[in-house]
């Protein structure tokens, strides 16, 4: 490949990146399949590609379409509950997140929801919604009639907004809610956790059978205030927490020593944490490690 033409496919790779992360929920997995891309672009007839952001799209949206159908086995028998990779998008690496909607497009929260979807159905959603595709212009990418692709769509939207919970920007006070959680669970104070929670939250930890976790999530204020003492009690003694913008919301990185241990992402809601998102699977913190030691 020339020089010129890498440098071009290097104008695109953010944007690549952030649609397969999208698609996948995996930030390892999207980085593979980038190269992979980035591999037959410059193979391919340059004299053939007209348009080279709609032709790598194309490309990177099949790629990830491949991957997904043997991703679903993998997760039928995935040990314990299935979070994505976590990713800092403070840096820009997902694209811009200037508003709220941007920011629950890269949102633990959905990303997990949109692991119902069929692999064609999530091509659709993604493109439409976070890449502003025309429905016409996603037909061309997916191969199917515009109808199809309309249809494929509400189909989508329909099964992703069931659940779709109300998602809240990053305020200040986030960083002082989550300072007062982790106070209270250190010094084992049940009631003060308890008020910092709403009554329907929930913990869901992914140690995918490598790290010791809870292997269901665990639901309820009183029952997660207990976790979370327990949890400081045996495990977080000696950890050290750093803030992060974990998947748009607001998050904290566990270090024991200089090593990651593991990654939290706070879902708040009226002004209560509704869920805590924890990824302890080492398998899944080596992408987010290397952002979080660049300078």
């Amino acid at each position: 490949m020339s020089s010129a033409t890498a440098e071009e496919f290097e104008l695109h790779r953010p944007r690549l990146f952030g649609l397969a992360y999208r698609m996948l929920g995996s930030a390892e997995e999207a980085e593979d399949t980038v190269q992979d891309a980035y591999l037959r672009f410059s193979g391919a007839d340059r004299a053939g590609i007209e348009h080279p952001a709609a032709w790598l799209a194309k490309v990177v949206t099949n790629l990830c379409l491949t991957r997904l159908t043997s991703a679903r086995a993998r997760r039928e028998r995935y040990v314990g509950p299935w979070l994505p990779e976590p990713v800092v998008t403070s840096d820009g690496t997902l694209g811009p997140l200037e508003s709220a909607e941007q920011r629950e497009a890269v949102s633990m929260a959905l990303l997990v929801l949109l692991e119902r979807l069929t692999p064609t159905e999530r091509a659709v959603y993604v493109l439409r919604e976070a890449f502003g595709y025309g429905h016409r212009e996603i037909a061309g990418v997916l191969d199917v009639t515009e109808a199809n692709c309309r249809q494929l769509y509400r189909r989508a939207v329909r099964r992703v907004g069931e659940e779709r919970s109300r998602f809240e920007p990053v305020p200040e006070r986030q960083a002082e809610l989550v300072a007062s959680f982790l106070g209270a669970a250190r010094d084992g104070d049940l009631a003060g956790l308890e008020k910092l929670l709403t009554a329907d939250v929930t913990w869901s930890s992914d140690g995918g059978g490598k790290i010791s976790a809870a292997r269901r999530p665990v639901e309820g204020r009183e029952k997660v205030a207990r976790l979370a003492v327990g949890g400081a009690e045996r495990f977080a003694a000696g950890l050290r927490y750093t803030p992060a913008e974990i998947n748009g919301e607001y998050g904290l990185a566990a270090w024991a020593g200089d090593v990651l241990a593991g990654v939290v992402a706070f879902e708040v809601r009226d002004g209560l944490i509704a869920h805590l998102r924890v990824v302890v699977n080492p398998d899944k913190l080596d992408f987010v490690r290397r952002q979080l030691a660049r300078p």
